[in-house]
């Protein structure tokens, strides 16, 4: 049985994982999921959200020491959350078993253009600093991470219902962009188990970066042709697909 932690990006929680959640959990009966929100996301909205990844790595230790739920951990993240992800495998190596980081970006892998493109710099600040209306923010969200959201807009009632509960501070928004732009992942695969998957339709982050950081570390990496950002919402079974492939390749090589 593996442990299963989730982890999500820039400003998003646990219920942003929507039905990828328990597609996930159905697919991998035997295997326990979790998912975990960072300081100043979700559960944790009125925390302040640390100025590292290396805190944020801190955090999430010790919620799940104080939860009772031990390691070994899979990993399975987005983002911002595969930087934390890569930092917690390489600062604890003995309890991270594997790790699936998606759509992400490091120094010094590639160039901050590419880590986030430019085309999105002034909507992501307007929506880091003067926000708006739930609905209408989340509209825009949708927009930069979906390439199928004229399929998605239920979800913009139910991520906007999120907001209104649990809102993310401006001051938390950017201070988790300050620790993702300083991140500096190592030149090394911190554990030997690693998937990456990403997609060329990614609006946000360009795909090369996870195939530089894919032939540095020499571990496989999968493109997916046309999905956004959020891959586990505009194709969840794509993503437990090569979640499963790569399971049973690392199974059937012991």
């Amino acid at each position: 049985m593996r442990q299963w932690i989730l982890l999500r990006g820039l400003a998003r929680e646990s219920a942003h994982w929507g039905d990828f959640l328990a597609d996930f959990e159905r697919a991998l009966p035997r295997d326990r999921v979790q998912p975990l929100d960072l300081p100043g996301n979700g559960q944790l909205h009125r925390q302040p959200s640390p100025l590292s990844v290396p805190a944020m790595v801190r955090a999430c230790r010790e919620a799940l020491a104080g939860s009772g739920i031990a390691p070994p951990y899979h990993l399975l993240a987005v983002s911002l959350g595969a930087m934390v992800a890569t930092e917690w495998a390489r600062v604890a190596p003995a309890e991270v078993a594997g790790c699936v980081l998606i759509n992400t970006s490091f120094r010094p892998f590639s160039p901050f253009y590419h880590r986030l493109r430019p085309r999105n710099y002034a909507a992501l600040l307007r929506l880091a600093l003067w926000g708006g209306a739930p609905q209408q923010i989340e509209q825009v969200v949708l927009r930069l991470t979906s390439n199928s959201a004229p399929e998605r807009q239920q979800v913009v009632r139910d991520w906007a219902a999120v907001r209104a509960r649990r809102p993310v501070q401006a001051a938390n928004a950017l201070r988790q962009l300050v620790a993702a732009a300083r991140y500096r992942a190592p030149r090394v695969g911190p554990v030997a188990r690693i998937l990456l998957l990403a997609s060329h339709g990614d609006g946000l982050v360009r795909s090369q970066c996870s195939q530089a950081v894919a032939s540095a570390w020499r571990v496989p990496v999968v493109l997916h042709p046309r999905a956004g950002h959020d891959l586990p919402l505009d194709d969840p079974r794509w993503v437990i697909r090569q979640v499963q492939d790569w399971l049973a390749e690392i199974d059937g090589a012991r």
